[in-house]
């Protein structure tokens, strides 16, 4: 007689540790996503109505990376500084 584990008496397939793991993984976050959906949906304020200016509305200017008082510079004069310095070749 061949010897077998004991979760493979009885014609039972073993489910290997990492599976376990994995599906108790995919279990907990199908279940907390649906909690943070229904959260999300329950904390969602309505939507505020738009006031009309008459005018197009001007867009607000994100603030720039990097040094704070260092003009921007353009990206073709960034890489021709860098080839002058010989760093492209």
């Amino acid at each position: 007689m061949i010897d077998r584990p004991k979760d493979r008496q009885d014609g039972n397939k073993a489910v290997p540790n990492y599976e376990r793991e994995a599906q108790a993984l995919r279990e907990k976050t199908e279940r907390l996503r649906a909690l943070r959906l229904a959260r999300d949906g329950a904390e969602q304020p309505a939507a505020p109505a738009k006031a009309s200016t008459g005018g197009k509305a001007k867009a607000a200017k994100a603030p720039a990376r990097g040094k704070p008082g260092k003009s921007s510079a353009t990206l073709s004069d960034w890489l021709k500084s860098q080839q002058d310095q010989g760093r492209r070749s």
